[in-house]
């Protein structure tokens, strides 16, 4: 870029003076910096944004070979369920017919209990109590009757609105 040292920077300050004028020079040297600084944060806007866009190619390249991989996975995981699934009906299809014909003459009341097994007793749900609703269920007028804060204020609200007013 532009080299600028000491002894640029006193020349064009020194042929500034004698062209502007002493009294002009110090509103257009605000007026200069503050052109540099929009200038300057355009650019690094620009940067940021370039930045960006790259991340986000990244980002898509990224997402893309994740996509592919796991559209390989799951093609390889339906390939090998589908061959289990080949193997265990083509071997054993007469074998499973007599189990299922086996666990109905052992388990007579599975059908009354949804299909479960004595083995297997229901999953325990506990009751759903709603204390924190309870807790709550005072309504807004009682409280606003009888002076109970329903909001926390501030160390600063507090002293700002219990503040003894001056007489004027």
């Amino acid at each position: 870029m532009i080299d600028l040292g000491i002894s640029k920077m006193a020349l064009i300050g020194a042929v500034a003076l004698i062209v502007i004028g002493p009294e002009k020079l110090p509103r257009v040297a605000r007026t200069v910096g503050t052109l540099l600084g929009k200038a300057q944060r355009y650019v690094n806007d620009v940067k940021a944004e370039v930045n960006r866009s790259m991340e986000l190619d990244e980002l898509r390249k990224m997402k893309d070979t994740v996509a592919g991989a796991a559209r390989d996975v799951e093609q390889s995981v339906r390939t090998h369920a589908s061959d289990f699934e080949r193997d265990f009906h083509g071997t054993g299809g007469a074998d499973a017919s007599s189990a299922a014909g086996n666990d109905a003459a052992t388990d007579p009341y599975g059908s009354l209990y949804g299909g479960l097994s004595a083995e297997q007793p229901p999953v325990y749900k506990r009751p759903d109590k709603k204390w924190r609703a309870k807790q709550g269920a005072t309504p807004q007028w009682y409280k606003a009757r009888h002076g109970v804060r329903t909001k926390a204020l501030s160390g600063a609200a507090r002293v700002a609105r219990y503040r003894p007013r001056r007489p004027d």
